[in-house]
């Protein structure tokens, strides 16, 4: 199996790109923001590779990151009705550490971004991946878990006020969730929504 290719990128198509390593063209599908992300061709590349085999066709998935890969394995493995071409989809509109959010969020609205995901399907990855964001959330992952007992709505009283509060300001639900996270590390689990609310607003500010 093709964990990884490291080669010159020989060309970009709309939904895929072909990476010449030592004289062999390897096509790799890619979301869209893989796409975007890559440099000019005749540049040096390297992209994450996700090999799917059946019995008739081998398909190379290619990804900026690990990160990005294992989502796409997540979402193909995990969730019932959510195929390759859904999942790059997935991919192509939400960076993982957005997708971890939207999940732990249960921000179906977010997920249905994706072209060809319907409600049902958006619900379906929200509720079936909800235990593994945390762990897929990259840089996001030391505020998932407070976004997930959000969303869930079994946040401590304090917590829930103080991002109702900041919400109701005027800031997203996302937004005032990182705030009330990083007010948090401040202020200690004990601080009341006042204080949350005070430090939640400094941060914002910065």
């Amino acid at each position: 199996m093709i964990g990884k290719l490291k080669g010159t990128l020989e060309e970009i198509d709309e939904d895929h790109c072909v990476v010449d390593v030592h004289g062999v063209g390897y096509v790799a599908y890619c979301p869209a923001r893989t796409l975007a992300a890559l440099p000019s061709p005749g540049e040096a590349v390297v992209l994450f590779i996700e090999t799917y085999v059946r019995e008739d066709m081998i398909r190379l998935y290619g990804f900026r990151t690990a990160l990005e890969r294992e989502w796409f394995r997540l979402l193909m493995n995990n969730v019932q009705g959510v195929g390759a071409k859904v999942a790059l989809a997935v991919l192509s509109t939400l960076a993982p550490a957005e997708l971890a959010n939207a999940i732990a969020l249960r921000d179906v609205a977010m997920v249905s971004r994706a072209p060809g995901v319907g409600k049902k399907v958006a619900e379906r990855i929200v509720t079936e991946l909800k235990s593994k964001a945390p762990a897929f959330a990259g840089e996001a992952s030391g505020t998932i878990g407070l976004k997930q007992e959000l969303g869930e709505g079994v946040a401590p009283a304090p917590v829930a006020d103080a991002v109702s509060a900041l919400v109701n300001l005027g800031y997203s639900c996302d937004v005032a969730a990182n705030a009330v996270a990083s007010a948090l590390k401040t202020g200690g689990e004990d601080a009341d929504s006042a204080k949350l609310i005070r430090l939640g607003l400094k941060e914002l500010a910065r």
